[in-house]
């Protein structure tokens, strides 16, 4: 029997390849002549670097720029002979800041537009840009900052590119920098289809998990409003109705507005690049997974691509995850298993968590 294992990350707990790797000891303890292959996935979010670093071996590259909070950070980006591959989230990354420092009001994109800077003076003309799991909702005023743009408030002052100060945008001016960057080619890659302000936009989708409560999301979802009567006034392009405007606090939106950026799906990138599709077809069982198992699980994530997949070529499908908040075995039509129904607490299952997966390999399997 061959088996694909293609998994996201535990965010937490473990990588990509220890999911598959954990699943794999559990499976083949009880089936010891199964053929396993083993892909790791990502979806856009972060890590998916680390990830593509793993499979190619890129260049490394490291360079000191401003972290959300203006402060020095060393970050990492990835090169082949031609495309610079840089994460969000190394430079303005949520996991950057402690607890007590997260807050989407006064953190900014700056470092990351500091690292794609750095690759175009290294003439590197293409930028695959990872958006996931930033700390920030300032809808990249701060790359825009750092690529030669510059915002005024209706006094002529010059404004900082943090969240908070996007309500109090008035003009935008282009310097020399930013017209000689007219010929970078920046795809952006994320995992959800946010629009940019609303209900459903940036700041009332993201900003809590980023420390805003009620008042400051309200006030963030106006900024982003704001900033898009400044967009259009300004002759750039109408962002709010493009799916995934609002990913990473819109900085799906500001890129496209900015630099004329095209957004793809993190997905299908992944699909693409690791050849999933042949891989699940030469399969007779697929096993996918991630930490998480939510109602985004269904939309631009690896679970919801493998499961599209899978049902394509009507092939069984196991979904293995941390935990998940409601029944989503009809919705999926196939087995899901939770280690937080094994663990003793969250705590238990984050740490122990390849020990909870090498369980489940060994239950799942005796049903094939």
């Amino acid at each position: 029997m061959k088996i694909l294992i293609a998994s996201d990350k535990f965010k937490g707990s473990l990588s990509a390849t220890e999911v598959g790797q954990a699943l794999q000891k559990g499976i083949l303890k009880s089936k010891p002549n199964y053929e396993i292959t083993i892909q790791p996935m990502a979806d856009g979010g972060d890590g998916s670097i680390d990830l593509l670093q793993e499979f190619w071996q890129l260049q490394r590259h490291e360079c000191t720029v401003n972290d959300p909070l203006f402060r020095p950070i060393q970050a990492v980006y990835y090169t082949n002979q031609k495309i610079a591959f840089i994460e969000l989230s190394k430079a303005s990354g949520l996991a950057l800041l402690k607890k007590i420092e997260q807050n989407p009001l006064e953190t900014t994109t700056l470092g990351t537009g500091e690292l794609i800077l750095d690759a175009y003076q290294k003439g590197f003309k293409q930028i695959k840009l990872f958006i996931g799991g930033s700390a920030t909702n300032d809808a990249a005023l701060g790359i825009a900052s750092a690529l030669g743009y510059t915002f005024f408030d209706k006094n002529k002052n010059i404004l900082l590119p943090i969240g908070k100060n996007l309500i109090h945008v008035n003009s935008i001016v282009k310097s020399d920098l930013t017209k000689k960057i007219n010929d970078l080619d920046i795809q952006v890659i994320c995992d959800v289809n946010n629009p940019f302000f609303g209900n459903n936009g940036a700041a009332y989708t993201y900003a809590r998990q980023k420390g805003a409560d009620d008042t400051m999301i309200n006030f963030l979802d106006n900024g982003l409003r704001h900033l898009h009567e400044i967009f259009k006034k300004s002759g750039f392009i109408s962002v709010q109705n493009i799916a995934g405007a609002g990913a990473a606090g819109g900085v799906g939106g500001g890129m496209m507005a900015f630099f004329k950026a095209r957004q793809i799906a993190g997905i299908d990138l992944f699909i693409n690049l690791f050849d999933i599709e042949n891989k699940i077809q030469e399969a007779d069982l697929i096993v996918t997974g991630e930490g998480r198992l939510d109602s985004q699980s269904f939309d631009g994530k690896v679970v919801g691509g493998i499961h599209q997949i899978a049902q394509q070529y009507h092939k069984p499908l196991i979904i293995v995850c941390g935990q998940h908040l409601k029944n989503y075995s009809r919705i999926f039509d196939c087995p899901i298993y939770n280690i937080i129904d094994s663990a003793k607490s969250v705590e238990d299952a984050i740490e122990n968590g390849a020990d909870y997966l090498n369980e489940i390999g060994q239950v799942i399997i005796s049903r094939f």
